[in-house]
């Protein structure tokens, strides 16, 4: 899941060129600027090499180098500095059942622009696909004329196949086999089919490469809106499942006796520490959900129905933590404004109900990346083809977005 490495790289020269300059440029992207004697001792490339390597990316727009900022590295002059430039970039979604939000994201991760607005009434998923471009053609009005968009990134809520883009469910959505990658993908045109990924397994993603999982190879993301899904992280890479539907612990039988679920089944885990759980321990309007975020930061003391909300979701903590053995359990969603009204009752069940071992080695923290984790984690996925290829996805690429999604 970390690695910034092309599959299958063959042995001829070529091959093996274009296997490099996407790794130096992973490299540059993933930590936003690397001196080149580091990139050096990473790649255990001689110095040529890189130079070389460092070149290239630099005619492709995708790289410039500069002063050294750090620590020179042994003897004689500091190694000159490589970092990354705009000259590509991606559009990241994060739909959700109460809102959209689309980014224009550049390498190194950053937001370069960002717009949000409401989900349509139904969640028809035509009627969703044109509100995301929508959101598009704002966000890349102001891009670059010579900056190249090399993909489309979106993450759902719900069970995605990972070959074509198939939403299979998404309850809380009530998507069922909605072919939602190719409807995104016709009103793009040009710009391509978007790759869909689930949202939970890309906070997870974005976490541990740019959060609060950094350095960690065991974490699990728990995405907490109107349903709750896990991305898992097994050292260092995505734990996906016979068919890559790992991670909807959200739908765990928790109470036997329970709430009604958006799935059908009865006491998921999520009808007792989703949104409407949340909702309704603070006295939020059911039909003001999508703005709980909101009612959550004019909450300081936790009444006794919200303690019970934290006690739940400390129980099913525990059973992660006994069943994975995480080193770090981010929360995310609604979950991140929640967690600092209710650690207490948390911690009270983790002390209960998990094992004392892997209790030990177990922290619950919040997002590192704040409420973006998913929009990044949407962005790394669209960057893979690139950071496989960057020769092959720029010629494939598209210079004129705003263009594209005007016609």
């Amino acid at each position: 899941m970390a690695s910034a490495g092309r599959a299958g790289v063959g042995t001829n020269q070529e091959d093996v060129r274009r296997h490099n300059l996407g790794t130096v440029l992973g490299h540059i992207h993933r930590a936003g600027r690397l001196s080149r004697a580091e990139l050096t001792t990473r790649m255990g490339l001689n110095r040529s090499t890189i130079a070389g390597l460092v070149a290239e990316l630099e005619s492709l727009g995708l790289a410039e180098q500069a002063k050294p900022s750090g620590a020179r590295l042994g003897a004689g002059r500091p190694s000159v500095d490589v970092k990354a430039r705009n000259g590509a970039y991606v559009l990241a979604v994060d739909l959700r059942v109460d809102g959209l939000t689309v980014a224009r994201v550049g390498l190194g991760g950053v937001i370069q622009s960002r717009a949000t607005g409401p989900v349509p009434a139904g969640h028809d998923p035509h009627a969703v696909a044109g509100s995301v471009v929508d959101l598009m053609r704002l966000v890349v009005k102001d891009v670059e004329p010579d900056a190249a968009l090399v993909g489309v990134g979106v993450g759902v809520p719900g069970i995605i196949r990972a070959d074509d883009g198939l939403v299979r469910f998404a309850p809380n959505l009530d998507w069922h086999d909605v072919p939602f990658a190719e409807i995104l993908g016709v009103r793009l045109g040009a710009l391509g089919v978007p790759v869909l990924g689930n949202d939970a397994d890309l906070g997870a993603l974005a976490e541990h490469l740019r959060g609060a999982g950094v350095g960690v190879e065991d974490l699990v993301y728990l995405s907490g809106e109107v349903g709750v899904g896990a991305g898992v992280i097994v050292n260092g890479h995505k734990l996906e499942g016979a068919g890559g539907y790992a991670g909807e612990i959200g739908h765990m039988p928790f109470q036997p006796d329970g709430r009604l679920c958006h799935c059908g089944a009865r006491g998921c885990w999520e009808t007792e520490i989703g949104a409407d759980a949340i909702a309704a321990a603070i006295g939020c309007p059911p039909e003001r959900v999508g703005a709980l975020g909101e009612f959550l930061e004019g909450v300081h003391d936790a009444s006794p129905e919200l303690q019970l909300v934290g006690s739940h979701l400390g129980r099913g903590i525990a059973g992660i933590v006994n069943m994975l053995n995480p080193r770090v359990i981010v929360l995310g969603g609604y979950l991140r404004s929640l967690f600092p009204l209710v650690h207490e009752d948390v911690e009270a069940q983790l002390a209960v109900h998990a094992l004392t071992a892997p209790r030990e080695l177990a922290r619950v923290t919040l997002p590192g990346l704040s409420g973006d984790s998913v929009l990044h984690g949407a962005a790394e996925l669209a960057f893979e083809p690139l950071l496989a290829d960057p020769v092959e996805r720029l010629a494939a690429s598209c210079r004129d977005a705003d263009a594209a999604l005007a016609s």
